[in-house]
């Protein structure tokens, strides 16, 4: 990392050398609390600390504007006490040190090693040049790199203990001797000594030094080693490998309604060589991939985050780096891996391991490649992958994850609610309402729940009409691309090509979802390739159906794709589409009743439904005649059926007006007719003759058919 100002192995800012030791030591007081600053009596101390000057708080005013036309005259504030430097901490070199060290400890938290190592790596580069004697006490710069010296340590710890981790066990030797010679009853960084001997020395070498260590103890404090360490004893006499998580972090919170998920990823996992799973942004891939992680019978099992990765050529080089095999694509580890499948491989070991990729679905033919070359030379090896499309390849078994049920979306909405503002009012109904407008995605009802630091639950399920403006301002320790429910179907977006976006917008006139042959009718004969990417990219699910197979996108897809459609100026011509097939469908299916297969008819048009009734909508605002008295006589008939009178008699009530003055044209004289009826038979139904009058007058005005 470049900083602004260095005060560790020099004092300079922007490379320029400060060379006035009052100027230096001004800058080391401030750089000591950057968030507060330093107070005027405090600079005083540390300025004059042998004789002051006649008037202190004169003296630091000029002191401070020599700085500022020295270095800028932003680079140091006043504040209400005295002074602070006007940088970010990341732009202090002291600062920075801080940063790095906190950042090292998380990742390490986190089984992020790799990472760890990076931050520490950083941290010590910043120290690198310091100078190793302690200089005068009363020097502000001395004391402030006096004080930085245990961060240095620290720093120090962390590397030696991430490169062990990472299983490079003959790098980690030395450092790790070096601080255990320092602090020889650090049982932490002893059981990775352990560990490294026993790997590269053999487990008789570690044994010898586990027992100096125990009979050293139990003649200086007459104790035993602590409960880690005996664990790692036990693993030397048993000769067992040790379990290894890397990179697999422990949850925050609860995660609800997926064990029945665990429990089916995992089958395949055992008879498969590679699974992805697959499921449309927001559902939760890869929280589920860590607990699958954590259950894994493997005892080795490393998890690779390729969401940062853009190019299908990087892939195995980023995997090799986050197992510590060679050089990532920013050259955080050293050591460059000509062959970095070959380094997995070595990381890996001979015996049974889990590989987790997740978030394939930008490099999926780079993963699909590493994949391929990993399992052909690796019999033990299982391959865990999130995405949004298959890897493509013989030796897997997609595991297609599910939408939450509602029940556990509820309960969902109602504990991050909670946490979020504790004594929020939860109504049963309204939450459930609102739950099933979420498209059963956990990021939806997160964000949703987020929502009642400002909001009523009442008033978060009006605003639902707007979604992408409601469902935002996710939980910091998120990804970005899941900060808001927008970013998350972006993502996906952006990896379409322009035929299958073109294809999504068009599709989004169907609310009800849609069959193969609908998808032709819209989009052409070609419709099969986008049709394919889409549901590829988990944006549409296929489901085989009483009345043959369907596609289905969540509501979240359809709104997303809707409001694009609109912006490219394709509403007019995708309703018109969408009309041409309704039209076409109601004089298919109008007399389906007297048909041969009157249940086949009436499961495809059960399952249209949906899209029906808001094409009669459509064809309404247009007083669209032919569609009307098409969808009117389909849907008059399946009503009937139903004996769903209420939507009967509004189905006459409406189109009604329009079709007392439509002319039909020969071809749809006979679905005029059936339309008629809807409207007759409401006269028998207590509902009023006002519809029904129109219709039948009509009816004599209409040409009879030829023939």
């Amino acid at each position: 990392m470049t900083t602004d100002l260095t005060l560790l192995p020099r004092v300079a800012y922007r490379g320029q050398e400060v060379t006035a030791p009052r100027l230096r030591a001004l800058l080391a007081l401030l750089a000591g609390d950057v968030r507060a600053g330093c107070g005027t009596e405090r600079l005083v101390a540390g300025l004059w600390p042998d004789e002051l000057p006649e008037r202190p708080g004169k003296a630091v005013q000029v002191l401070v504007s020599r700085a500022r036309a020295l270095l800028g005259a932003d680079v140091i504030a006043s504040t209400p006490a005295g002074y602070r430097l006007a940088l970010a901490e990341d732009r202090i070199d002291s600062s920075a040190l801080l940063l790095h060290a906190a950042a090292s400890a998380d990742r390490a938290r986190a089984g992020d090693h790799a990472g760890s190592l990076a931050a520490a790596d950083a941290g010590l580069a910043l120290w690198e040049g310091t100078p190793d004697e302690p200089g005068d006490p009363d020097d502000p710069v001395a004391a402030l790199r006096a004080e930085r010296a245990p961060v240095r340590a620290t720093l120090l710890r962390a590397r030696a203990l991430a490169l062990a981790r990472l299983g490079r066990h003959a790098e980690a030797a030395g450092p790790l001797a070096a601080v255990a010679a320092g602090h020889p009853r650090d049982e932490e960084v002893l059981a990775e000594l352990l560990r490294g001997e026993a790997a590269t020395a053999g487990p008789s070498t570690a044994l010898t030094r586990y027992e100096a260590y125990r009979r050293e103890l139990r003649d200086a404090l007459g104790t035993d080693p602590g409960a880690g360490l005996r664990a790692v004893h036990r693993e030397l006499l048993s000769g067992e490998e040790p379990v290894v998580r890397h990179g697999v972090p422990h949850e925050p919170n609860p995660l609800l309604g997926r064990d029945e998920d665990i429990a089916a990823v995992g089958r395949p996992l055992r008879a498969s060589r590679a699974v992805p799973l697959l499921g449309p942004g927001g559902l939760g891939k890869t929280r589920l991939a860590h607990a699958v992680s954590r259950r894994a019978g493997q005892r080795v099992v490393y998890f690779v985050p390729l969401a940062g990765v853009t190019a299908d050529e990087d892939v195995a080089t980023e995997v090799a780096s986050a197992l510590g095999a060679g050089e990532g694509r920013h050259g955080a580890l050293s050591g460059h891996l000509p062959d970095p499948v070959a380094g997995i491989r070595g990381m890996l070991g001979p015996g049974p391991a889990l590989l987790v990729l997740d978030n394939c679905e930008q490099v999926v033919r780079g993963a699909a490649d590493l994949v391929r070359a990993l399992v052909s030379s690796s019999p033990d090896l299982r391959v865990l992958a999130t995405s949004r499309a298959p890897l493509g390849l013989t030796s897997e078994a997609v595991y297609a994850l599910p939408e939450l049920g509602l029940d556990t979306s509820v309960e969902l909405f109602a504990q991050r609610a909670r946490a979020a503002r504790p004594g929020v009012e939860l109504p049963p109904d309204t939450v459930a309402g609102l739950c099933r407008h979420l498209d059963g995605l956990p990021l939806a009802v997160e964000l949703a729940a987020a929502r009642v630091r400002a909001l009523s639950v009442p008033e978060i399920a009006r605003r639902l009409g707007d979604r992408f403006a409601l469902l935002r301002g996710g939980a910091r320790d998120a990804p970005e691309r899941h900060r808001t429910l927008r970013a998350v179907v972006e993502w996906s977006w952006n990896l379409l090509t322009q035929d299958a976006r073109a294809a999504l917008r068009t599709l989004s006139v169907f609310p009800g979802g849609f069959s193969g042959e609908a998808a032709e009718r819209v989009l052409g004969d070609d419709a099969l390739g986008p049709l394919e990417e889409l549901a590829d990219q988990s944006l549409l699910t296929v489901t085989d159906t009483p009345a043959g197979v369907r596609f289905r996108m969540l509501e979240t897809v359809r709104e997303f794709s809707a409001a694009r459609r609109a912006e490219a100026g394709e509403e007019e011509e995708a309703v018109g589409r969408f009309l041409a097939w309704a039209r076409d469908f109601g004089v298919a299916h109008h007399a389906w009743l007297f048909g041969a297969q009157p249940r086949a008819a009436w499961e495809r048009i059960r399952a249209e439904q949906d899209n029906l009734v808001p094409a009669l909508r459509h064809a309404l605002a247009r007083t669209d005649g032919p569609t009307i008295a098409a969808l009117t006589a389909v849907l008059g008939a399946l009503w009937s059926t139903e004996s769903n009178f209420p939507r009967l008699a509004a189905l006459a009530a409406d189109p009604g007006p329009p079709l007392s003055h439509y002319r039909p044209g020969p071809e749809y004289v006979e679905v005029a007719r059936a339309a008629a009826v809807v409207g007759t038979a409401t006269l028998f139904m207590g509902h009023g003759p006002r519809a029904g009058r129109a219709s039948t007058t009509s009816t004599g005005r209409w040409p009879r058919p030829a023939g």
